[in-house]
């Protein structure tokens, strides 16, 4: 893989993350939305890139940064189910209140991404 392709793998996985937290904040914050992708991180475009790329066989899969990339991802999505149970039971106070911790976990993840790339980068 090039060090060009290997960018746009890795702007695409940041592109499905940043469209994650987007249409959760969305949901949370009055618009709705489908649940599916946000309840399960099987599910969401972020979901099967992980699937593909770090996973079993996938390229990306020997890095150990992979399998924590991959816990991270399943608790972003518990964190996004505690806001969304919170929404359903109206307690919109503590919604918002409650953000943060999915945020830290969101920050931690894209700091992953790029040192997954940067390895890759090194490597290549």
């Amino acid at each position: 893989m090039t060090t060009e392709e290997l960018k746009r793998d890795f702007e695409s996985a940041l592109i499905k993350h940043v469209h994650f937290k987007s249409k959760l904040r969305s949901y949370l914050f009055g618009n709705g939305g489908a649940e599916g992708p946000l309840r399960d991180p099987e599910q969401c475009g972020l979901g099967l890139w992980i699937a593909d790329r770090l996973r079993g066989h996938g390229v990306y899969a020997h890095l150990p940064e992979a399998r924590l990339f991959d816990r991270q991802h399943i608790l972003i999505h518990a964190e996004a189910n505690r806001l969304m149970d919170m929404h359903a039971a109206g307690r919109m106070e503590e919604v918002t209140a409650g953000y943060g911790p999915l945020q830290s976990i969101a920050d931690e993840m894209v700091a992953l991404l790029q040192t997954m790339e940067a390895k890759l980068r090194r490597g290549a």
